[in-house]
Formats: structure tokens, sequence, C-alpha cells
């Protein structure tokens, strides 16, 4: 069996990693099945950092682990996150939509895109299925005080400090879990015969063994780049962005709002993210270096922020990051498995950095080999999985610039050019053209994007598809079904308007105590 993981690297992949592996397998737990993990950290190499936003699926995983939401809350200057507002991607004219993380009323039962688009409304479609984008407009909380930890009145993930969350998993994976954590620098992989890894060979002299080894180097990608040579499949023709200028603003003042969703406004090449915690926002124009200057992409940073009057007035300087969009061909080689950076990396335009750690890290957890026979078989299942996962990543992303009608730069024009659209991606456009997105499309295959995020972006962003009027009138249940749950959805956010205190109020009674 795997008696010994070593996940090499820190930061957010190799904490959460640890930490799902260890809250199950550990030795110290009584549950587990006499698992060692350790954590091998570079003390020269400084985090990416730029993961500030989770989804919903993040609750889970800290509970499962074993984390106290109260205490993560406190300690990783946290704030709500109830999904995204995407701002002048379609037009450039202030236009808006959410993408919110509660999904459609009555999803699963009956398909209110369709009833929506068949009647003549001034609502948006999110407005009109959901209470969440009316709530964020008004920066309100999704839950309570009184709401128990991870429970909530509307779906919500995170807004985090990303350094002060790897410390806080890093104490708890230590403290807790029993994980051994090692400082290091690998000098040299040293395998067997057959090609795995069996140990590392560190510069001070001592060598690592292990079973089963877990490369968290981020861009380095020392194991499963630098040591095996696993291809690098890039998505630039598709995904153009592979820059980003990150910077940390600090609130106007102490009372200021806090948004309860991720804002991304798009600008002439490229996009600015906008997260807002307690005590800062992260905010960062990420954009194609191919289609745009470094230097009018920082002057399209600095105006956002100078136009802002809810950030403290001062001179930014930002941290410009470079990536390569896209993945490795595998992502668990003989006795490797890459999780997060190393494994790949795009825009973070809807936050999947993160899930997808959780995704990978949860597989090896619920699958750890007991011989290298079956490792095998859970590698190749591993690679068909998170493979799938990143055409899914990479259909949806693109989905969002299919979508533009802006013709203002060339940028946007390359965007909608055919051979920058994957087959996969035209294939469900033309689909979406006749029927809506529905919970059938995805035919059992693995996703991370289910179809009612698919119709938040598609009517969003004014796509049409053409609906059979006499024939869905013609279903009569259904028909009733719907009017009843958007009159509902209608009471239940005014409710919710009415009864949420805000993310800034919550917050701050949270961090009091």
């Amino acid at each position: 069996m795997t008696k010994t993981v070593v996940i090499v690297g820190g930061g957010s992949a190799g904490w959460l990693t640890a930490g799902i592996i260890a809250a199950r397998h550990n030795p110290q737990n009584d549950a587990g099945q006499g698992t060692k993990v350790i954590l091998l950290e570079s003390p020269d190499v400084a985090n990416l950092g730029v993961g500030e936003g989770t989804w919903p699926t993040m609750r889970d995983t800290l509970r499962q682990i074993g984390i106290s939401e109260v205490d993560f809350l406190r300690s990783c200057d946290v704030g709500f996150k109830q999904g995204s507002q995407f701002i002048n991607w379609q037009r450039g004219e202030g236009e808006s939509y959410y993408h919110p993380f509660v999904p459609p009323a009555g999803y699963g039962s009956v398909n209110l895109a369709a009833h929506w688009l068949d009647r003549s409304t001034d609502s948006t479609f999110a407005d009109a299925v959901s209470p969440q984008g009316k709530v964020c407009d008004l920066g309100l909380a999704p839950k309570t005080a009184q709401t128990p930890e991870y429970a909530f009145g509307l779906n919500y993930g995170y807004h985090l400090n990303a350094g002060k969350f790897v410390e806080l998993l890093k104490r708890h994976c230590v403290d807790k879990l029993g994980v051994d954590y090692q400082l290091g620098h690998v000098d040299q992989v040293l395998s067997a015969e057959n090609g795995d890894i069996t140990a590392l060979s560190l510069t001070k002299g001592e060598n690592i063994s292990g079973d089963l080894f877990v490369d968290c180097t981020g861009f380095s990608a020392l194991l499963i780049g630098k040591h095996y040579q696993v291809p690098f499949v890039s998505q630039r023709d598709c995904l153009f962005n592979d820059t980003a200028l990150a910077v940390q603003a600090d609130h106007a003042g102490e009372d200021t709002p806090i948004a309860s969703c991720t804002k991304s406004t798009a600008q002439s090449s490229g996009w600015i993210w906008d997260i807002a915690l307690p005590t800062r926002r992260g905010i960062g124009h990420v954009f194609s270096s191919q289609h745009v200057s470094l230097e009018t992409a920082e002057d399209e940073l600095q105006r956002y922020l100078a136009a802002d009057p809810a950030l403290a007035k001062k001179q930014h300087s930002p941290r410009k990051i470079t990536f390569q969009p896209g993945h490795r061909a595998r992502f668990w080689h003989k006795n490797c498995v890459a999780v997060g950076v190393s494994a790949g990396f795009v825009e973070p335009l809807e936050a999947s950095a993160l899930v997808l750690i959780e995704k990978s890290a949860e597989f090896i957890s619920n699958n750890l080999p007991q011989d290298r026979a079956a490792m095998k078989v859970v590698a190749k299942r591993f690679n068909d999985i998170i493979g799938k996962y990143w055409v899914d990543i990479i259909d949806f992303l693109k989905l969002h610039y299919v979508l533009t009608e802006r013709t203002d730069s060339e940028y946007w024009r390359d965007h909608v050019r055919a051979e920058s659209i994957p087959d996969s991606l035209q294939d469900a456009l033309e689909l979406w053209r006749a029927q809506v997105p529905w919970v059938s499309d995805s035919n059992n295959r693995a996703e991370l994007f289910s179809a009612a995020s698919v119709q938040y972006v598609l009517y969003g962003m004014g796509f049409a598809t053409q609906i059979n009027s006499s024939r869905l009138r013609g279903w009569d249940k259904d028909a009733v079904l719907a009017d009843r749950l958007m009159r509902d959805n209608l009471g239940k956010t005014e409710i919710f308007m009415a009864s949420q205190p805000t993310n800034r109020d919550l917050l701050n009674l949270v961090r009091r105590g």
C-alpha cells in the first residue's frame, strides 16, 4: 500500500493536498490507514498567491479537514463570495450580468431558462430565477449571525488572503493532522529501474523517500516537468491572456462596503479582477501581451484604481506575473502526480484554480493505490478525469469571450474567430442555439461547470436560443410550475433584501467575536 506520500511544494496546492490526504489517512487519525504525509518546501520559493477566490466547495473541504469556519474567517481576512459579476463584456457600454452560485429555482425539475426566454420580461435572467444578483447589488451577506458554521441562506464561497490561508493550513496540518513538515532544496531526483521516483536528495545531504510524490512546485514543475518532461499543452491560441498586473489596494475607510461577488471588468485587451476582503481589495489586470503593451495595460489598471472612490488614494506599484496558458498532457505519470499550477494554469476568470486543487486532492485521497499495479489504473482514471476537467474549464472560459459584441480592439475580434474556438465549444453553441442547456447535456461526463452556470453566462450575454413556444406551453404542468417558481423568486428576493446583514456588518461581528 501507499505508506508515504511526499508533497513537494507548499502554497495553497501543497497544503490543501496535505490536509485532504492527512485528514483521512494519517496514522494519528483512528479511521486512517497508516499513510504518512510529508510536505517538503523550499525556504526560498515565494508562493504565487493570486488565487483569492474560491467556490462553495471550499466550505466542505475546510469542514472535512477539521477547520472551524469562525477561525478561518478571523485568520484569513475572509469575505463572502456569492458569485461573479461581469462588466462591459457584451458591448463595453457599462452593461453587466451575474453568474451567481445559487442555481435557478427548481433546477433539476424544470428548466426555467426556457420559460424565461419564452416570456416578455424586463428582468434579467439571473434576477428572474435567483435572488443572489439583487443581494450582491446591495453588498449583503449570504447568511446571518445565527446561521451555523458552513450553513447558508444563499450558497457561497470565499474571498481570502492567500498568504494567511496558507499559514492557517500549515498550522492545522502540522499541529492537528500530523503532517511532517520539512524545509529543504531538492538537489537530485532518485529513480528506480522502472522510472518511479524512490527519493528526493536534498542539498543539505538528506534523502526523503516515499511511495507517491505530489508535485506542487508551481510554474517550475520540478517533478512532472523538469524531471519527467511530461509535455505542456499550450492553450494560447484559444485563451490569449498571458500576463497579469496585481495590486493590493486599501479601502477608503474602515466602514467601506465589502462586495459580495468577484467583479470582472473587461478592458481593451483583457479584464480586471476585483476581490474585496475586510481589510483591503485584491485587484489585477490580466491581459494578452500579444494584443496590448505593458504600459497601456498598466495605464488601464491605474485608471480603474483612480476612478473608484471606495479605494484609498495612493500610488500602486503592480506585481507582474507572466504565465503560459495551458496544462500538462498527463497529470499522473509513474508515481508522480501534479496538483495546482504545476499541472496547468489559465487566467483566473472563474476561480477554477483552487477547485481543481480540491478535486485533484480528493481523488488522490479517495484512491490511494494499494500497490504498484493498482497505481497504474488509478493514474489512468485520474488523467482521464482531470483531462476532462481541463476541457470543461477551457470551453467555459472561452464561452465568456465568444458571445461578445465588442469590436473595439483586435483582442475582442480575435476571440470570436472560429479558429480560436475549440470544436467542443462550437458543437455546444450549435446545440444551444436550438435548445436550452440542461442537466441531461452532461452525458455523465466529468464536469466542473453545470448547465446552470452555462445558462447564466449565455443569457447574461444575450445569447439567443430558439424556443418552440407552442410546444413549451403544451407542457401545462411545467409552465404552471415555472410561473410559480419565478413569482416565488420575486418574494424570496424581497425577503433576503430586507433580512440579510451587509457583508461588512456580519464579518465585523465575526471578527469581534
